[in-house]
């Protein structure tokens, strides 16, 4: 039986990629792949590999007839049968081996993250394409939605999404050995707080034992924090943090040895230095979270291999009624208007007026390392935007009128007016009792059965 591939009758004439897609059937590709396999163990018979791939060929003609559609995975087991029923042993032993190394190359690739202008385009395909097949890519689609009471069913979905989300996480950190550290970061609002309370129950369930080191801790005492243009105590930026500390202590922690850490308070704005004694045993993996988890200073003692870099963002794909996409930044800004006025007493206005350094820190010292990540978690939840409208609209005008005239509070002025925008022909929604206490939206509106 010759090579050609033509498509004639009584050949096969397509075959079902991995991805699902299905492409012309193309029996050199067969050939080639089974002459690889001679070449590795000295044989390097394009003849005898021609000959492989036609009997390979009648099988699969055999098994699907000429009009069946067989996956790349069955070819791939009829190629090893055919070896091994012929006695090429060896060349099996090769095969099966190039197959295991292509499947590794395939997903070495599918988990690189690959962010170009720091966005992450393949991930935001998939989302978007998540929100089209659920329904909730518009603001039209998600008033649709609320209008024939299908509410349940996304707040469902959206959940599972996110779950399945932060348990492959889990697995990924498992697979690798060598992990000491696992790193989660992202920028404000974004959800870590929640995302590493699941990750670390996943973690748990397998039998790992994490300890956690709070950087909180390590923030310099008050007067010797930076300020921002306002004269506003700015603990947004990495240089707020004991960073020459932070790295010593995770390095001096993985490496067996106790450590001394500081305590940080609050109120007084002071920290007591070698407040408490940590250390990190053999079997144990040491959890950071923090806005600058990947700011490479802050674990440079520590070698790649031995940390697991986790990166939350909302990466919403919901178009407003003018076509345009609500902003990243400016949901996790409305998360924040919530949270911080229900569990830190600062007003939503505040946020709002305060957001323009939040942007700035992030934007240098927190998104620029989405690339180095090895895993990225989006917790945007399509569903939450009606339960934030009523909860933030009515203080972008005040905000608006405050910033209008001011020139140093025009970005807070453009934020508010092009939120207040978008908002506006969305349907608000008050009632959020379909939304699980264990959501990390209720890290933001409240309710959850997490303590934060």
């Amino acid at each position: 039986m010759n090579g050609d591939s033509s498509g004639a009758v009584g050949r096969l004439r397509r075959v079902i990629k991995r991805d699902g897609n299905v492409v012309p059937y193309d029996r050199e590709r067969i050939a080639t792949a089974v002459l690889k396999a001679l070449v590795s163990v000295g044989r390097g018979d394009r003849g005898l590999a021609d000959a492989i791939a036609g009997r390979v060929e009648d099988l699969l003609i055999a098994g699907y007839g000429p009009d069946g559609v067989p996956t790349v995975e069955d070819i791939q087991d009829v190629v090893e049968r055919v070896l091994m029923q012929d006695g090429h042993v060896d060349v099996a032993r090769a095969y099966i081996i190039y197959r295991h190394e292509r499947a590794r190359l395939r997903d070495a690739r599918a988990r690189r993250i690959e962010a170009t202008d720091n966005i992450p385009y393949r991930i935001i395909y998939e989302v978007l394409r998540w929100n089209l097949d659920h329904e909730c890519a518009s603001v039209d689609q998600l008033n649709r939605r609320l209008a024939e009471g299908r509410w349940a069913d996304l707040v469902r979905d959206a959940e599972a999404r996110y779950e399945a989300e932060v348990r492959t996480a889990a697995e990924r950190v498992q697979e690798r050995s060598g992990v000491r550290l696992v790193i989660v970061a992202g920028p404000s609002s974004s959800g870590k707080t929640t995302t590493t309370i699941k990750l670390s129950h996943h973690l748990r369930a397998a039998g790992l034992r994490l300890v956690a080191l709070n950087l909180d801790n390590y923030f310099f005492d008050l007067e010797q924090h930076p300020r921002d243009e306002y004269g506003d105590y700015d603990y947004e930026t990495p240089t707020a943090l004991d960073v020459e500390l932070i790295n010593r202590h995770v390095g001096e922690l993985l490496d067996g040895r106790e450590v001394r850490t500081p305590r940080y308070d609050f109120k007084t704005g002071r920290r007591t230095p070698e407040a408490d004694s940590l250390r990190l045993g053999p079997d144990e993996l040491l959890l950071l979270d923090s806005l600058h988890g990947l700011y490479g200073p802050m674990t440079a003692s520590v070698s790649a291999d031995r940390k697991f870099r986790v990166y939350i963002e909302t990466l919403e794909q919901v178009r407003g009624m003018d076509g345009e996409f609500l902003r990243w930044a400016d949901l996790r800004m409305m998360r924040r208007m919530v949270r911080d006025a229900r569990h830190r007493n600062h007003p939503p206005l505040h946020t709002i007026t305060h957001w323009h350094y939040v942007r700035s820190s992030e934007l240098k010292h927190i998104i620029p390392f989405i690339g180095t990540a090895d895993y990225i978690i989006n917790s945007a939840m399509p569903y939450e935007l009606p339960l934030l409208k009523p909860r933030v609209e009515r203080f972008l005008p005040e905000a608006m009128n405050l910033c209008r005239d001011d020139p140093r509070r025009q970005d807070a002025y453009m934020r508010a007016r092009r939120l207040h925008e978008w908002l506006k022909p969305l349907m608000a929604l008050d009632d959020d009792s379909e939304v699980p206490r264990t959501s990390v939206v209720r890290e933001f509106i409240g309710g959850s059965q997490y303590d934060y």
